[in-house]
C-alpha cells in the first residue's frame, strides 16, 4: 500500500493534481458564465481527461521504477501533460474574457 501512497506523492503527481483542480474551477467558472454548465459535462471531464492524466502518469511513474532505463520517461511525460494543462487553464481564461496574444488563441 506504501507504494501506491508514494506514486502519488511525487512533487510531479501534486503538480499534475493541483493543474487540474485549477484547470476544472476555471472550466467551471468560464461553464457558469456563459451559462453552460451542467454537472453531465463536468461528470466526463473527470472521468476522462482527469483520471486519464492522474492514472496514466501514475502508469508510467511504475514502468520508470520498473526498468530504469526508461526513467528518463517519466519527466518527458510529467512536462507534456504539464504543457497541456497549462494549454487548457489559458483556454479558460480566454472563455472568462481574457484578452490573450493571438498566438496563444490558436
Amino acid at each position: 500500500m506504501e507504494e501506491i501512497i508514494s506514486l502519488f506523492a511525487t512533487y510531479q503527481m501534486k503538480t499534475i493534481v493541483v493543474l487540474l483542480a485549477v484547470d476544472v474551477v476555471l472550466g467551471i467558472i468560464a461553464a457558469c458564465a456563459k451559462k453552460s454548465f451542467s454537472f453531465s459535462k463536468l461528470g466526463m471531464f473527470m472521468k476522462g481527461p482527469v483520471l486519464g492524466y492522474i492514472l496514466g502518469f501514475a502508469v508510467i511513474e511504475i514502468v520508470g521504477q520498473a526498468m530504469p532505463r526508461l526513467a528518463s520517461i517519466v519527466f518527458g511525460v510529467f512536462v507534456l501533460v504539464a504543457i497541456a494543462l497549462f494549454a487548457s487553464i489559458i483556454r479558460n481564461l480566454g472563455k472568462l474574457g481574457l484578452p490573450l496574444p493571438g498566438i496563444l488563441k490558436k
